[in-house]
C-alpha cells in the first residue's frame, strides 16, 4: 500500500511544537510531587491540574488500560476533542503530541512530554499504543451485543467520577486509551489487543491550561481476554490498578510560557443580521 499525505497541513505556525520546551519539562528535575493517588480495578477518579503543572499515569503492578476525559476546569463546554485530534496530530499519540479542544476554542490543552512506550512503533498487526481511534466502554453498547447489564464500564466509571464536580453522563466524552494498543483490520474493522505496557510504565503530560481529568481503569484490564464474542469471560484477573501523580514545576521552567489561545475567527458562519428598519 502506497503513503499518502496528511490532509491536515497548517501554512502558520499553529501546529508547531516547542520540543526544546517540552524536553525540559520531561527531564529536568526542577518539580514538587503535589498530588498522587491509585485507582483501583473498574473504578473511576476526577481530579484537577493548574495550568504549567504536569501530570503522569503510570502503571504500578503491570499492564493495564485506562480511559482519559479532559476538561477545561472553568469551562467543561471545552473539552477533548478526540476525533480533531486525530487530524492534527494522529490516532495514536506520544510525546510532543498535543490533546485539541472542542469548537469554538480549538486549542491545544494538553501536551505530551513523556511516554515509556513511545518506541513500541507498529507490531504485526498494525496495532499501536495509545489510542484515539475508539472510545470508551459503556452499559449500552454491552447491554446490546450481551443482553447483559454491567455498571463499571468506563463510560459509568467516568460518569461517577465527575459527579461531585457538577457534571453528568453528557459531560462524559470520547476518550484517549492511555496503555491501549488497537489498529484496523484488513476488513477495516477497529480491533484491540493485549496491552505492551509493563510494571513501571508512564504517559506523562503537560497542562496547557487549567484542567479536570477524569480517569476510568477499564474493566477490561489489558484486554488479553475478549469482552464480547464467543471467547469472551469476565477478564477480573487481568485488571491491574493505575496511579496517578500531578507535579508543579520550578518557575523557572515556564519563563516564556502562556497558555495557547483560541483561533482569531470573527465570523458569523455567514449568518447576518438584518437592519431593522426603524
Amino acid at each position: 500500500m502506497k503513503d499518502h499525505p496528511p490532509a491536515y497541513q497548517s501554512t502558520t505556525p499553529a501546529l508547531t511544537v516547542d520540543k526544546a520546551f517540552y524536553r525540559r519539562v520531561a527531564e529536568s528535575g526542577g518539580r514538587t510531587l503535589v498530588e498522587s493517588f491509585i485507582l483501583p480495578i473498574r473504578s473511576g477518579r476526577a481530579w484537577t491540574v493548574p495550568a504549567g503543572h504536569v501530570f503522569r499515569i503510570v502503571t504500578p503492578e503491570g499492564p493495564q488500560v485506562g480511559d482519559l476525559n479532559l476538561w477545561n476546569r472553568h469551562n467543561p463546554r471545552e473539552r477533548l476533542w478526540a476525533s480533531r485530534t486525530r487530524q492534527l496530530q494522529a490516532a495514536h499519540v506520544s510525546v510532543f503530541d498535543r490533546l485539541w479542544s472542542t469548537l469554538p476554542f480549538l486549542r491545544p490543552i494538553a501536551t505530551i512530554t513523556s511516554d515509556s512506550l513511545k518506541d513500541y512503533g507498529i507490531d504485526e498487526f498494525g496495532g499501536r499504543i495509545h489510542d484515539l481511534l475508539g472510545t470508551r466502554c459503556d452499559p449500552y453498547v454491552n447491554r446490546m451485543l450481551t443482553g447483559e447489564d454491567f455498571d463499571f464500564h468506563c463510560h459509568s466509571n467516568l460518569v461517577r467520577a465527575v459527579a461531585p464536580y457538577g457534571l453528568t453522563e453528557f459531560d462524559v466524552h470520547d476518550v484517549l486509551n492511555i496503555f491501549q494498543c488497537t489498529g484496523l483490520n484488513r476488513a477495516d474493522k477497529y480491533f484491540m489487543r493485549a496491552s505492551p505496557a509493563s510494571k513501571g510504565d508512564h504517559i506523562e503530560f503537560f497542562a496547557e491550561i487549567d484542567l479536570l481529568c477524569a480517569l476510568s481503569t477499564c474493566p477490561g484490564g489489558d484486554l488479553s481476554v475478549p469482552l464480547w464474542g464467543p471467547d469472551a469471560r469476565d477478564p477480573i484477573d487481568v485488571c491491574r490498578p493505575l496511579g496517578v501523580e500531578v507535579w508543579a514545576l520550578d518557575p523557572v521552567l515556564l519563563e516564556g510560557w502562556k497558555s495557547p489561545e483560541s483561533p482569531t475567527y470573527k465570523g458569523a458562519h455567514g449568518m447576518r443580521l438584518e437592519k431593522p428598519n426603524w
